[in-house]
């Protein structure tokens, strides 16, 4: 059941990233989800060693004391979908979707805590829990809030703008109306107007 389970997990979050990761703004969703990975990691290989939470049934269990699923895919791509979702929010209205996103994810961990067998918490909570969801995720977005400041938007969510970026330069309109009218008179074309 718990094998079946990652599976799902791990094939749902390969087939959602090309739909989360949008080309335009590629290199901000990639600092994103790489910052999410090593926070997340050192967050759980920290609570791991203090003994709080283990994960009976994880991928790789001889060479990660983590869940390498949780903390490297799923994780960081809910993330994406978070700063995606909070990049020209206030405050108030990012805490508020913050809530959609740490609220489930942490009954849904009580849930399946619970039920199987994919981790066991020791002196752990839900709220627990909620409180480091929240944490990781305020932190990402901070650090991009961040590099808002340091970096030009433009930079940060793509670069170059389309026409700098071409190599193909498109004729223009007057162009091509004007290779129309420079027929000769014998063209059928030329015999309709």
């Amino acid at each position: 059941m718990e094998k079946l389970l990652l599976r799902i997990l791990f094939v749902s979050s390969l087939a959602a990233a090309p739909f989360i990761f949008k080309r335009n703004n590629l290199l901000m969703y990639l600092t994103v989800f790489f910052s999410k990975c090593v926070l997340s990691s050192s967050l759980d290989s920290f609570i791991i060693k203090k003994g709080k939470i283990s994960y009976p049934v994880r991928p790789f269990a001889k060479v990660f004391d983590t869940n390498i699923l949780y903390d490297l895919l799923f994780y960081p791509l809910l993330s994406v979908v978070w700063v995606r979702w909070t990049y020209q929010s206030k405050p108030l209205e990012m805490i508020t979707r913050s809530l959609y996103f740490s609220g489930p994810m942490s009954l849904l961990q009580w849930f399946l805590e619970k039920k199987t067998g994919l981790f066991k918490w020791k002196s752990w909570s839900v709220l627990h829990t909620f409180v480091s969801i929240n944490f990781t995720m305020f932190t990402v977005r901070g650090f991009v809030g961040l590099l808002r400041r340091i970096m030009p938007e433009r930079d940060l969510i793509g670069g170059k703008s389309i026409e700098e970026r071409s190599h193909i330069k498109m004729p223009s309109p007057v162009l091509l109306t004007s290779t129309v009218k420079h027929r000769l008179p014998n063209d059928n074309y030329a015999q309709i107007q």
